[in-house]
């Protein structure tokens, strides 16, 4: 069995989980590094989605390795903002203005990326007369499941590609002009569904016309969470986008610079999740080690059937592989990190893992932290960032007394 391999050494892995306790968030400052690299080479802006992983420090690191940032939430905004992002760096994207997001455009005054034509009027509102981008569905979409395929009749996101006309000329009556036009099809995307959102383009880019300034591939690539998957091919999706950029450079008569805004992509395989085997037992026929992380510190399994690899630490497997049920402590049925996409139980071949094992979940620096929760008053879970050697405490473990600190006495 292919072994999916670690993106900080084995032993730091373990000191780190003995000094800090579990469940443990270890992010890797060289592997984003490394990814924001791959993606700079070939597209002129990089702007990271934050919501895939949100802690200040990887803001920091990705704005120094030269990201801009997508925010689509006014608590976003104010996150990059405080990360040291300037206003102009940040772009606010979304379907909707909740009041707090309004308030939080009409002050700060970052780029807008409008995803519902009903934006364009209550946006003009606030006094902007500036350049705006608008999301557009393309009528498909593209993802690693139905619940995050964000394109198609069925998605809430975007202005509907029929109606992009209609929307860029209630932009311009309302005294705003489309600089920018934004696609993304799903999260998880194939190269063929990201390819397909560039060819929309050539008809969908003209009806903006010449004030176009910037194409957006969005975002939504994918990472090999399975060791055997292979990675995206970087290059042809760099080319197919340049092509039919090109092709419209000739056709509107003038530059356009290429935008592409992913998340999971630059986080997700720096990170891993830390976590210890708290008890061992067996139902019928099926082998549970239970273990201190649950879906409250890493969601996807539970809300996508999501695979993450798992890997023993700190000690040498010995014996052969015993189909095993990874679950978590949380008082839920559903709390597991082996099942498969409708919920059944997807034991995984691992080492007999016995009490007291460290078990490392791969590929958890996206989509994880960042959508966890204190469901059954279960504190966040601490992190740390690694870099050069050097591991920080970037996030400390929640105190209990924090779970209650603004309720009402």
């Amino acid at each position: 069995m292919l072994a999916k391999p670690l993106p900080v050494p084995e032993e730091l892995l373990v000191g780190l989980a003995r000094e800090h306790g579990t469940p443990l968030f270890v992010y890797d400052a060289a592997t984003v590094r490394a990814r924001v690299g791959e993606l700079r080479a070939r597209f002129d802006v990089v702007r990271y989605a934050q919501k895939a992983n949100g802690n200040l420090a990887l803001l920091r690191l990705l704005r120094a390795a030269g990201c801009a940032v997508d925010a689509v939430s006014a608590g976003e905004v104010e996150r990059a903002l405080a990360a040291g992002f300037a206003a102009d760096e940040i772009a606010f994207t979304a379907d909707l203005f909740d009041r707090a997001a309004l308030a939080c455009v009409a002050a700060r005054r970052p780029r807008v990326n409008l995803g519902s034509a009903d934006m364009i009027d209550a946006y003009a509102a606030i006094g902007e007369r500036h350049a705006v981008t608008l999301r557009v569905n393309p009528g498909f979409g593209d993802g690693h499941g139905r619940k995050v395929t964000t394109g198609g009749a069925g998605s809430k996101h975007g202005i509907w590609h029929a109606e992009l006309g209609a929307a860029v000329a209630r932009a311009r009556a309302a005294g705003l002009e489309v600089t920018g036009l934004h696609v993304h099809v799903g999260s998880g995307a194939g190269l063929d569904g990201l390819l397909a959102a560039a060819r929309a383009m050539r008809t969908l880019a003209p009806l903006v016309g010449r004030s176009l300034t910037t194409l957006s591939a969005g975002g939504g690539l994918p990472i090999p969470y399975r060791p055997e998957d292979a990675r995206i091919d970087l290059d042809r999706l760099a080319q197919g986008w340049r092509g039919v950029a090109r092709e419209l450079e000739s056709a509107l008569d003038r530059p356009l610079a290429l935008e592409i805004e992913p998340g999971r992509y630059l986080v997700a395989e720096a990170g891993v999740l830390v976590t210890e085997v708290r008890a061992i037992k067996t139902s019928g026929a099926t082998a549970f080690a239970l273990v201190d992380a649950g879906f409250h510190n890493l969601p996807r399994p539970l809300l996508y059937g999501a695979y993450h690899a798992l890997s023993l630490l700190g000690r040498a497997a010995d014996g052969p592989l015993v189909p095993q049920v990874i679950a978590g402590p949380l008082c839920e049925p559903s709390d597991v990190f082996t099942q498969d996409e409708d919920g059944a139980l997807a034991p995984r071949a691992l080492p007999r893992l016995a009490p007291g094992d460290l078990v490392c979940l791969h590929d958890a620096g996206a989509y994880a932290a960042s959508m966890a929760s204190n469901y059954n008053a279960q504190p966040f879970a601490a992190e740390v960032l690694v870099d050069g050697g050097r591991a920080r405490v970037v996030r400390r473990r929640q105190a209990l007394a924090d779970l209650w600190r603004d309720e009402e006495r």
